[in-house]
Formats: C-alpha cells, structure tokens, sequence
C-alpha cells in the first residue's frame, strides 16, 4: 500500500502538475483554493504519512494529536510556522517539520518596495480619485513624498530585510539602520547599514519595514509606545506577520497623526472585513497577504514543500528543515 501524501490546498499549476504525476506516493488532496474546513482536516490528517499545509492552516495541538502514527512528516508551503504548534511536534517525536526558506525573498521584498511607493505617493487616495471619475493634474492637492534623502529602518535584517533595502538604495535613502536581536554585521556591510536599538529606529527612520519573523520577542512591539516614538511623517510597511502589529494601537495612531501611513501585506485576522476601519482608513493602505505571489515564486515553494514532504515520508533528509531539538 502506497503511503498516503495529504495535500490541505489546490497548488500552483506546475506544481500541482508535479503533485498529480506521483506515483510513489497516494495523493488525497482538499483541491480547492477556499480553506479547508477543521473536521476535514482532523480526519484527513489520521490517516496521513505525510502532510503540505499553507500559513492559513492551523496545526495545533488538536491537529498533532489526531495524527496517526504514522505521520513522519508537516511540510509547510511557507517560511514562517507560528501556524504550526512546536512543542506539540517535539512531544509527539518522530515528525519532521518542513519550511520554504529562501525562495520567496525577491518577492517578498518587491511586495514591501511596492507598498512603500505606494504610502509614500499617496496610491490609494489616487485610485480611489480616480474610481470616481476626479483627479487630474494639481500642483498642490495630492502631494506626496520622496524617499530621497531619507532614513530607512529595517527591523529584522535576514534575507527579505537585505533585499528591501537594496531595493531602496537606488531610491535615494541616505540611510540605512536595522534592528534585531543581534547585529549581523556581514549582511550590514554591503548596504553600510548600521545596527540601532528598536528604540532609535523609530526615532531616526522615515520609512519603517518590518521584515522580522513572528515570536514571542516580536508580537506586538509596534505598539502604542512605539508610534508615540515615530515620527508624524514616517511610513511603516509590515509584510512580515500581522500579529507583529497591535492593530487598535495603530489605528489609534492614525487617528492622531502619530505617524503618516501605514502600508500592510498581512493583518489579523486575513482577511480583515471590508467594514474594518483600518480598511477604510484613508492613511493606511492593505493588500491581501500578496508578498509571495507570483507564479516563480508560489510554484518554487510548493514544489520544495512536495520535496520536503516526500523526503519525510521515505526517512530521508529534508532539503528545508525547522531544528525542533
């Protein structure tokens, strides 16, 4: 009997050719592009060798616990796995847990450069203009900002955190400052960053990106203290997790000119619903957790999370591995 391969999500076109062409493995599969429901999953996952799950899915404690014994591998089609209950992995033992490291960092930091051009230039008030039929030339309504000149703060130097900032050098920026658990002096020097306490990144930076992982050290610092410390003309951009931002917080700071704009990829929850005032709040601009979604990139991760999902089930070594130890 062929160990069976539980796939949570329709994939990409390429990799879902690839996913359908196995024959070392049965592929059971929830083909659709809408979540799949919890019941479904709970019983799906008793019978599975395997498991490719997407960021939306919840793997907690329930989920492991309906796992059978055989279950050897959770193959996340993402980089991120806050989704994904840790230390109920590490007390089950035997299931490898699996990530998409790498691959979606030029997206991503493309998805962040676009949602900094877009606060900076005042894109949304734009397009709404011109829904409506208004607009047209002024030479005083409208006015946005350059980044020339101006002070970058990356908070979270890893890969996506380099490649924002190297996108933005040629935009101008005079200065690049990071923050982040330690400094990281190799990736710093090529952009002649320097590293700063989260403190004075707020203070010192125009245009904030957070492009740090969600953990405990990180839910929630961009608080209300944190806005206080920004300056009113400064832009913060966050496609890394949305939990990394108290939303109320924010939307109080708004509200109150703390800060100019802010510029999302990701919220909580995702998707915010069309009434929420974020949504509708005219200095805060919200796209639909887009950061990875472009066809290279969406297919190159799922198809390393199919190389990791099948490498798990055979006891082989995963090419992209979470350290549970």
């Amino acid at each position: 009997m062929l160990p069976i391969l539980f796939v949570t999500s329709r994939l990409p076109a390429l990799a879902q050719q690839r996913l359908e062409a196995l024959t070392d493995v049965k592929v059971v599969q929830h083909n659709s592009t809408r979540p799949i429901g919890r019941t479904q999953l709970l019983e799906a996952v008793g019978q599975a060798d395997g498991l490719i799950c997407v960021l939306s899915n919840k793997i907690d404690a329930e989920v492991i616990a309906a796992a059978g014994p055989q279950l050897r591998v959770v193959s996340t089609i993402s980089v991120g796995y806050d989704h994904i209950d840790l230390d109920a992995l590490r007390r089950r033992g035997g299931t490898s847990l699996g990530f998409t490291p790498n691959v979606l960092t030029d997206a991503t930091a493309d998805t962040t450069v676009l949602l900094a051009l877009m606060a900076a230039r005042r894109a949304k008030e734009a397009l709404q203009m011109v829904a409506v039929g208004g607009g047209g030339f002024s030479l005083s309504t409208g006015l946005g900002s350059q980044f020339t000149g101006k002070t970058l703060g990356i908070v979270g130097l890893g890969r996506i955190g380099c490649a924002t900032a190297a996108r933005l050098l040629p935009f101008g920026v005079s200065r690049i400052v990071y923050s982040g658990s330690r400094p990281r002096d190799d990736r710093a020097r090529p952009l002649n960053a320097q590293y700063v306490s989260f403190e004075e990144l707020l203070r010192e930076s125009d245009l904030v990106c957070i492009c740090c992982p969600l953990n405990e050290r990180t839910a929630g610092i961009f608080n209300r203290q944190a806005f206080a410390a920004m300056k009113p003309t400064a832009i913060l951009v966050n496609t890394a997790r949305g939990a990394i931002v108290n939303q109320d917080d924010l939307l109080e700071a708004l509200d109150k000119g703390l800060i100019a704009h802010a510029a999302l990829d990701v919220t909580v929850p995702e998707p915010l619903p069309g009434d929420h005032p974020l949504v509708r709040h005219p200095n805060c601009t919200i796209l639909p957790h887009i950061g990875s979604a472009t066809e290279e990139t969406r297919n190159a991760m799922s198809n390393l999370a199919i190389d990791n999902a099948l490498a798990g089930i055979k006891g082989q070594a995963l090419k992209a591995k979470v350290d549970l130890d």
